[in-house]
């Protein structure tokens, strides 16, 4: 067996592909159909393409519903169940409140509670209606959705499905960290991924052995502010509109890229007892949890290396 790889530029995040294959041109034609892939994936959710169906729903948010792709409308109701089951801390419709908040630079205030309070009223997943025929309503002027937190790692389930059809044996697409994984390298060992020390990233904390599944992380090292001493990660609490403190990152295992990515925004918001409550919950799911203190906290029977 062998692998091939390659690295790109995609939906705003460098992904890499690797194919095991027993041919060479073979996994290259794999890696090829990836790419390919992610990029009609990209081009049908990405928020900066006037074109895009996110685009068009968020046009016409208020005004009329948009029938979108089948698989467009299947993703929308994956998350609304996602939201429902997170009691709100995961919500596509989010997007509206990250404009209120600069978290790449100094420059940072607090938006006040009259702007806040208006932003609130365009946020809700209970706001997206699913209409027959593939059909979408915004219900609210001013919403906006957003696949930021899940459309990575529905990219990454499409290509494994995609590959799993042709019969590759086994392969990574990662997403800047974010990755599922099947299968085992060429020389038969497992998959590994690296758990980053928040407070120096080109450390690894943790080892996580990967086989059939799929990693996410959410932490707040890369885009947050700090306000009166407290450090504030990028995720917004969609319910008080709030950015949130006192977690440096959520690591989730899961079968699924695209659920792992919106579990670890939702463990993120959530909190840790309530978060790893729900996690415990969940079938074949598991959790990593660094707080403000570094304190590093599991779900049950997750199974980690330390680096030593």
């Amino acid at each position: 067996m062998q692998s091939s790889k390659v690295q790109q530029r995609l939906m705003g995040s460098d992904f890499e592909l690797i194919a095991v294959e027993q041919d060479a041109a073979a996994s290259q034609q794999r890696l090829h159909e990836g790419v390919a892939e992610i990029r009609r994936i990209e081009y049908l959710l990405t928020a900066f393409n006037d074109t895009s169906q996110t685009a068009l729903l968020n046009r016409y948010a208020g005004i009329q519903p948009v029938q979108v792709a089948e698989e467009v409308y299947a993703l929308i109701g994956r998350c609304i169940r996602l939201s429902s089951l997170t009691q709100g801390a995961f919500d596509i419709t989010a997007g509206a409140l990250k404009q209120l908040y600069n978290f790449k630079g100094s420059a940072f205030q607090l938006p006040d509670a009259a702007m806040l309070a208006a932003t609130l009223q365009a946020v809700g997943y209970r706001h997206i209606q699913l209409l027959p025929e593939c059909r979408v309503y915004l219900s609210r002027k001013g919403m906006r959705i957003g696949f930021g937190a899940v459309g990575k790692g529905y990219a990454a389930d499409r290509v494994k499905a995609l590959w799993l059809a042709r019969g590759v044996k086994g392969g990574v697409i990662n997403a800047s960290g974010d990755l599922t994984a099947w299968g085992r390298q060429p020389d038969g060992s497992p998959w590994k991924i690296g758990i980053a020390d928040p407070d120096n990233t080109s450390r690894i904390l943790l080892w996580l052995p990967v086989e059939n599944a799929a990693v996410a992380t959410s932490g707040n090292y890369e885009q947050y502010f700090e306000h009166n001493g407290i450090r504030y990660s990028h995720n917004i609490d969609p319910v008080s509109g709030k950015p949130v403190p006192f977690i440096k990152s959520v690591t989730v295992v899961s079968p699924s890229a695209e659920l792992s990515d919106a579990l670890a925004t939702a463990v993120t918001v959530m909190g840790r007892e309530a978060g790893m409550h729900l996690v415990d919950q969940l079938p074949n799911v598991h959790c990593l949890l660094i707080d403000a203190q570094n304190q590093v906290f599991q779900s049950r029977h997750i199974n980690i290396h330390a680096t030593a």
